[in-house]
């Protein structure tokens, strides 16, 4: 959820400054480049670093059949890592609603395989600005395609915190047990707030009923912020990085809202397709805590008095 967003070429990955060169060797892309060829029937004919997100390192692979990869490994990620993207993406992508990259080829690591996630490469050089209005009405169809349950019946963790993603009946049921109390639970282990913000966490994760409208599970992007938004040289969003789930539409529309990088076009053709609940405008904040406390855990800084102020609203 953090980043700079890079311009330029572009594929299906984090764009921000940072790339984890520690965890790129001739050895890695070796291994990755053979896992590629074996899992595409074509020889790999170039390979070339993406300078991407910091938790995995890119590439760019030009394959011998003409086809042009992304493609991420990481030398020890967590278990079902690069699978539980694979399956959001796909999961997003199989609403017809919004671009999603098609996965080619995906590996947890299985066999002494490298562990890793090609996907189609989408191409940024020389694109046109986004069409805000389209991205809008997008969204809205992909929230509006629906969810089994809050969470995921996978059961498969996500982000870099491996936050929980039990199914829930209920919006109230599933922040409560699934972000705010796994949350206040990693940042006392690691002292990253402090002990009164966790307390009132606590005591918010407890009365959550009195803010759940009742609304249906969404098909959420679960990670959207600009960054995980590329746009194509013909103008067309793509979504990229999903921490996919069923949860309240509002959530992804709050995170638009607090990193920035949307356009107010967006925002409104969203609300002509899918019109917001009475009162959204006040809840923003309380769909942006759980981002601004895993922001504060993993970055500390400013966003330790970001996430006390958002959870002191609400409590």
């Amino acid at each position: 959820m953090s980043g700079d967003s890079c311009r330029g070429v572009f594929a299906a990955g984090r764009a921000c400054t940072k790339h984890p060169t520690h965890v790129v060797s001739d050895v890695s892309r070796e291994h990755l480049a053979r896992a590629v060829a074996d899992a595409t029937g074509a020889d790999v004919v170039g390979m070339t670093v993406v300078h991407g997100g910091d938790t995995a390192a890119a590439f760019r692979i030009e394959l011998a059949s003409g086809d042009v990869l992304f493609a991420k490994t990481h030398p020890s990620p967590p278990v079902g890592f690069f699978s539980t993207e694979a399956r959001g993406l796909e999961w997003l992508r199989s609403s017809d609603a919004v671009h999603v990259p098609r996965v080619v080829a995906v590996s947890d690591g299985e066999s002494g395989a490298p562990a890793f996630l090609a996907l189609e490469w989408i191409d940024t050089r020389g694109g046109r600005s986004g069409d805000e209005a389209a991205f809008g009405r997008q969204l809205a169809l992909l929230h509006g395609s629906g969810a089994p349950c809050f969470g995921r019946e996978d059961r498969r963790t996500t982000g870099s915190l491996a936050l929980p993603n039990e199914p829930s009946a209920t919006w109230s049921d599933f922040v409560a047990n699934c972000r705010f109390l796994p949350l206040a639970r990693i940042a006392r282990d690691r002292s990253a707030l402090p002990p009164d913000t966790i307390d009132r966490l606590e005591r918010l994760a407890s009365t959550l009923d009195r803010f759940d409208d009742g609304s249906p599970p969404v098909r959420l992007h679960g990670d959207l912020w600009a960054g995980n938004r590329i746009v194509d040289r013909d103008g067309e969003s793509w979504l990229i990085d999903p921490a996919a789930h069923g949860g309240h539409p509002e959530f992804d529309l709050a995170m638009m809202r607090l990193f920035g990088g949307f356009g107010a076009d967006a925002f409104e053709r969203y609300a002509d397709v899918r019109p917001l609940l009475d009162g959204w405008a006040d809840r923003v904040e309380l769909h942006q805590i759980a981002p601004l406390v895993v922001h504060a855990i993993k970055f500390g800084g400013g966003y330790v008095a970001a996430s006390a102020r958002a959870v002191d609203r609400y409590v």
